[in-house]
């Protein structure tokens, strides 16, 4: 199977020299390592094996991976396993991830009021939807009318 597009790696070896060179003063030395070693990966300079098919005999060289950590190639396999365990344990719904930011009188009270913005942890999911942002606002309004249209239009998609 063929790659597509530019990977991490790819980024690294077209503009890592001049990044470097750039901002390499500012790099510690395990952040100049991992760049390094994700140059790397998987490359001739890591050393490789032969892949011989016992069939047909066609070839396949495989390059040794670079193993760190930080490396997305070689922790696809980690993150694959990880994505599979715990798909287990989602719901069979649409998931979202609402963010909205609110003005800094409203998240003072937020912050000394967590319960009453936020809720309670157990309460139902039903606190984790946009009618959700919207009661909050409706209860934060009282401090902020302007927090509230703000907040409605961000909502709606106006700017």
């Amino acid at each position: 199977m063929g790659r597509t597009g530019l990977e991490v790696a790819d980024i690294f070896r077209i503009r890592g020299p001049a990044y470097r060179e750039v901002h390499g003063h500012a790099m510690s030395s395990a952040q100049r390592q991992v760049m390094r070693a994700i140059e790397i990966c998987r490359t001739a300079v890591l050393g490789g094996h032969v892949d011989k098919c016992d069939r047909c005999g066609h070839r396949r060289i495989s390059y040794n991976s670079c193993a760190n950590r930080h490396c997305n190639k070689c922790q696809s396999l980690a993150r694959a396993k990880w994505l599979a365990k715990h798909n287990t344990q989602l719901l069979p719904v649409s998931y979202f991830h609402l963010v909205f930011t609110v003005p800094d009188q409203i998240a003072a009270v937020a912050l000394q009021n967590k319960k009453v913005v936020y809720g309670d942890e157990g309460e139902p999911s039903r606190r984790t939807s946009a009618g959700a942002v919207l009661r909050t606002v409706r209860k934060c309004a009282r401090v902020s009318r302007f927090a509230r249209k703000r907040t409605l239009r961000i909502l709606s998609g106006e700017h």
